[in-house]
């Protein structure tokens, strides 16, 4: 229907309208796509933070004398805090929006990569690393939820590109960091590759403070048709105006805040809360089967001095971006669940091989098996669980579920960290990796079991009726 001042206009009433609008786009205009990838830019950053420690912490040991207990802390400290900070992250984005969190993480990026590059003890540099993660808990969580909300119903299987960026980034800062060697940079070459983690930050904050649009879907849950009409015309160049509401979606439901993390436990978003937490728990867990074991084999192909480790390290996240990238393709035909089932059942299988057969095998299946491993890892599983995520909330509570299944997908890389070396250290290596398979195993099997997958549904989340009320508590209305 046009509006009487803009007979041309389509009119706007809520949020199902602005979503079926979104989603009749067969590809997203100049603007649209510009606009995803800024978003998507600052998952470039989290995992550029994340690998700028690792790249340079054998020279900051050197340098600071840090003790193994230390360095256990310092590669903890940003995936433990960003448990804490996914679910702030998703609450903060439910009440004020999309944009403001994402402009805060990379002020607190830049912040964090500053205080750890010019540090020159372990508290201050623990500090930073701090930031970091609290900067990362923040980004994912609402990341994710508004690129969904950006993305028409065809286009949903791009969000796996985001594990794709994840090993571009953690290639882009070994080749930074190769380059800093390159010049002699010494044991300071570790300054050199956080500090670059700022840089990075700070074009990002100026580039989304300039250019972000908020989410017309979050407006319009808000009640705020007129603000929403502006931004679908801003990023999509739709002419519409805002209508009279014909939902009540606000004046039903109070402000989300965390008292309705039931909700995401309750039906029907009960299965995909369990299976986007599940993806995201497994995932994590099975990298680490492998993730502690590619410095080994770099270092056992490629040589052990520190230019060849890391060109060795840079092959094998090839594979992590040739599966990242395939993973939007496959995701759109398979659908996210199934292509989950399948790199789970690739993941069991190699794990199982190079596990039973370490230290047997010959050096090019040594090779074959862990680069093949990080190829279905990140074409299937790797990427799924967020996106499931992010494809499975009403617009309203959709970062609240970002934020709690990320958080709770999160205890995967702990977990790891902690659990891994434990295990590693009482049985051998390949005990550890065979006995680790049982992991993509549990991940797999929860696929069979649960049949959600948003790519396949027939029914958008948003456009589904759901009382978002908390429930009673020991018998009294909340």
């Amino acid at each position: 229907m046009a509006s009487p001042s803009n007979p041309a206009a389509e009119t706007i009433s809520g949020v199902p309208h602005v979503v079926a609008l979104i989603n009749k786009l067969e590809r997203l205009p100049g603007k649209a796509n510009l606009l995803w990838y800024l978003i998507l830019g600052g998952l470039f950053l989290d995992a550029y933070s994340n690998a700028a420690l690792g790249a340079g912490l054998s020279p900051m040991v050197s340098e600071l004398g840090l003790t193994a207990t230390q360095v256990g802390l310092l590669t903890a400290t940003a995936p433990a805090i960003a448990i804490v900070f996914n679910p702030i992250g998703g609450w903060l984005a439910a009440r004020i929006g999309r944009v403001k969190p994402l402009l805060l993480a990379k002020v607190i990026a830049v912040a964090g990569a500053l205080l750890t590059a010019y540090a020159g003890t372990f508290e201050t540099v623990w500090c930073g690393r701090a930031l970091v993660g609290i900067a990362y808990g923040i980004d994912f969580a609402v990341a994710m939820a508004m690129l969904a909300e950006y993305t028409p119903t065809k286009l949903k299987g791009r969000l796996n590109l985001w594990q794709c960026v994840w090993y571009i980034a953690t290639t882009t800062n070994l080749a930074l960091t190769l380059v800093f060697f390159k010049f002699g940079i010494g044991t300071e070459i570790w300054r050199y590759s956080v500090g670059s983690a700022a840089v990075f930050a700070g074009v990002l904050l100026i580039l989304q403070l300039l250019f972000l649009v908020e989410s017309p879907a979050w407006l319009a849950s808000q009640g705020r048709l007129a603000d929403a009409a502006k931004c679908l015309h801003r990023i999509y160049g739709f002419n519409v105006v805002a209508g009279e509401r014909t939902e009540t979606r606000t004046e039903q439901q109070p402000a989300i805040g965390f008292r309705h993390t039931g909700v995401l436990f309750r039906k029907p978003y009960l299965a995909r809360t369990m299976l986007s937490t599940m993806i995201s728990l497994t995932q994590s867990m099975q990298y680490f089967a492998i993730g502690w074991y590619l410095p080994v084999i770099s270092l056992a192909i490629f040589g052990d001095q520190f230019e060849t480790a890391t060109i060795g390290s840079m092959v094998f996240n090839a594979a992590g971006i040739i599966g990242g990238a395939v993973s939007a393709y496959i995701g759109r035909r398979m659908g996210l669940r199934l292509s989950s089932a399948v790199g789970y059942a690739m993941a069991f299988v190699l794990l199982l091989t190079l596990g039973l057969g370490f230290g047997n095998l010959p050096t090019l299946l040594s090779f074959a098996v862990p680069f093949l491993f990080i190829f279905f890892h990140s074409a299937g599983p790797g990427a799924n669980g967020k996106s499931i995520a992010a494809l499975s909330y009403r617009s309203d509570i959709r970062t609240l579920g970002t934020g709690i299944t990320g958080m709770l997908g999160s205890f995967g890389s702990v977990i790891g960290l902690y659990i891994f070396p434990l295990i590693k250290e009482s049985m051998g290596l390949g005990a550890t990796i065979a006995l680790l398979s049982a992991v993509p195993l549990l991940g797999l099997i929860t696929c069979l079991i649960i049949k959600w997958d948003p790519t396949r549904s027939s029914i958008d989340p948003d456009e589904e009726v759901i009382d978002l009320k908390p429930r009673a508590l020991a018998g009294r209305p909340v």
